[in-house]
């Protein structure tokens, strides 16, 4: 699997080979392979096999445990897991890293599933989690009738509790009328000072990019296009993007992740961010439990954590939009201020791919 597949989602053949994988250790296959055993060594009965492994499911089904990849933010991250120990005295092991890093890893241990629940920036990779049959349905879940339904799946596949939106971040030391138009960014007076996020290191970039090309049809590349010709440069991950116009050897992030900007400029930084007047992309962080976990009742507590008054108030004073409609973020625009596109998700699952390749080819 190359680079591209890892970091952008779950390529068609990857999704078969991973849920194939999946399945057979929910069939009970003991996670050694028969090549693995030593020829001098009787292999075990079948009995003994499906006996060894009812036995391990059960002890991981009864431990007070539960295992989370997240694509943070960090401060984020940490307070929901604590917010959830307390609750329920569940202990969690987490890790984190963005959405590309988590779905390099559960690719890594596809063998041996470790993560009990992922949480991504990227809602088309979730899509894909869910048609490669990876994901445990959970339509019980408490709260999710008051979910943005557009963001999250009616069967209980996948619950996006948080969301950014894609703007232009820009230092308002160096900027004084800020653009507001995507279009604007190909103008004289922005050449060479606009950063763009990697869609292969950035879910929310790869969002933002094919959304903008669902939207707008092939003529929507003339855009970017544009931003490379007037020397924009592709800036790695998020954070990455957004640091060197904190520190003024830049002007602009185009496609910003709104929350980061929103937590800088609350920090003293000179940074501000606007929304183009025609419209940008909402990118929503989906929670999902997937089917490879012997924690199911852990998982789906978690879930309804994430969905808990509590925890929604966690994510608004975290700058982002919460998922629940009826819960309102305090400290920056709510979804109802910020004029969107018309994406397509279906497609821009379907193409994530194709259009990242193509990107990096026009901006490498």
């Amino acid at each position: 699997m190359n680079h591209l597949k890892t970091r952008l989602g779950w390529k068609k053949e990857t999704s078969l080979a991973l849920a194939l994988v999946f399945g057979l250790t929910l069939a009970g296959c003991s996670s050694n392979s028969e090549a693995t055993g030593s020829a001098n060594t009787p292999e075990p009965s079948v009995a003994t096999e499906s006996a060894t492994e009812t036995a391990n499911q059960t002890n991981q089904a009864n431990d007070n445990k539960l295992v989370v990849y997240t694509a943070g933010p960090e401060g984020l991250a940490t307070k929901l897991i604590d917010g959830f120990k307390a609750q329920s005295g569940i202990e969690v092991e987490m890790f984190q890293g963005t959405t590309g890093k988590i779905l390099a890893r559960m690719e890594a241990e596809k063998s041996n599933p470790v993560a009990d629940v992922v949480i991504l920036a990227s809602l088309p990779s979730a899509q894909g989690l869910k048609a490669a049959g990876l994901t445990l349905p959970y339509p019980d879940a408490v709260n999710a009738d008051k979910l943005n339904p557009e963001w999250s799946d009616s069967e209980g596949n996948y619950f996006s509790t948080s969301a950014s939106a894609l703007g232009i971040a820009y230092n308002t030391k160096l900027v004084s009328a800020p653009p507001t138009s995507w279009a604007d960014l190909a103008k004289p007076e922005y050449k060479d000072q606009v950063n763009i996020p990697d869609p292969s290191l950035s879910g929310s970039a790869l969002d933002f990019i094919t959304g903008y090309l669902s939207a707008e049809g092939d003529g929507g590349w003339s855009l970017f296009e544009n931003l490379k010709a007037n020397g924009a440069v592709m800036a790695g991950a998020n954070q990455e993007a957004l640091d060197p116009v904190i520190t003024g050897a830049k002007s602009i992030v185009a496609a910003g992740v709104d929350y980061m900007t929103y937590k800088a400029k609350a920090k003293g930084e000179p940074i501000d961010i606007v929304y183009p007047k025609e419209g940008t992309i909402i990118s929503p962080r989906p929670a999902a439990i997937l089917k490879s976990t012997k924690r199911e009742e852990n998982a789906k507590s978690f879930i309804d954590y994430l969905l808990s008054d509590e925890a929604q108030k966690l994510v608004s004073d975290a700058a982002l939009l919460p998922g629940r409609t009826d819960v309102k973020a305090e400290n920056r625009a709510n979804l109802d201020e910020i004029p969107l596109l018309k994406a397509d998700w279906s497609w821009m699952s379907e193409h994530g791919d194709e259009v990242t390749t193509q990107f990096l080819q026009l901006f490498k």
